[in-house]
């Protein structure tokens, strides 16, 4: 809890990286993701049944945590708090809507700080333009069995400088002339190109199209 720039309920080391957790917007599951630890590390952490962890370094970079006030409590929390510039992405990637999706092949990087609706750990390499979207619809949820699957209401991380496509390949996809943004599979064949889901409730999309980005990894919480 913070009143008036002082936080106060954080005695322990696990109270301190949960109040930081909460600030950054992630879930335990995120910032495990981020820190390369278990979601029960950090579970165990918050929760009290354990005290000071090998992993606290890498745990107080992933919330961009100065290591001496996760460890101790004392000085700034905040290790951006004396940066002037724009915020450290580090590790982690702007949670952006459907149509700033589709700006990203209009421009190299349309994406101005605080237009985020929240910023999520990528846990994979990726380059200085890629970004995350919430699955819409049903259409990417493959039939039971198939473990490559994405349900509505996941997260997919999109790389717009992974280059050009090839079969099978995950992609965000412009539809031309309507402008729609949409998530499929990118299907290539004989100079012929597709985009097809993984649904097979849902018709493939032969309209002509513009890759935004490829899928790099997803996230599902918990």
């Amino acid at each position: 809890m913070q009143w008036g720039g002082l936080i106060t309920s954080v005695k322990t080391i696990g109270e301190r990286i949960k109040w930081a957790r909460a600030q950054r917007g992630l879930t335990q599951g995120g910032l495990a993701a981020a820190a390369k630890v278990s979601t029960s590390t950090i579970g165990n952490l918050e929760s009290g049944l354990r005290e000071k962890p090998r992993e606290l370094n890498a745990i107080a970079h992933a919330l961009r945590a100065a290591p001496a006030w996760v460890e101790t409590g004392r000085g700034e929390w905040d290790a951006t708090s004396n940066v002037e510039a724009g915020p450290d992405r580090g590790g982690l990637v702007p949670l952006v809507s459907w149509v700033q999706a589709g700006d990203w092949c209009e421009a190299s990087d349309p994406f101005q700080p605080g237009d985020a609706e929240r910023w999520m750990p990528c846990p994979v390499a990726h380059g200085p333009h890629t970004y995350a979207l919430r699955v819409k619809g049903d259409s990417m949820t493959a039939p039971h069995g198939n473990s490559r699957t994405y349900p509505e209401g996941c997260m997919v991380y999109v790389d717009p400088d992974r280059g050009s496509p090839i079969n099978g390949d995950r992609v965000v996809a412009k539809l031309r002339g309507t402008d729609e943004v949409t998530f499929k599979v990118y299907k290539e064949e004989d100079g012929r190109k597709w985009l097809m889901p993984l649904n097979p409730a849902h018709l493939p999309i032969r309209d002509e199209f513009t890759v935004c980005g490829i899928i790099i990894g997803k996230w599902e919480d918990g």
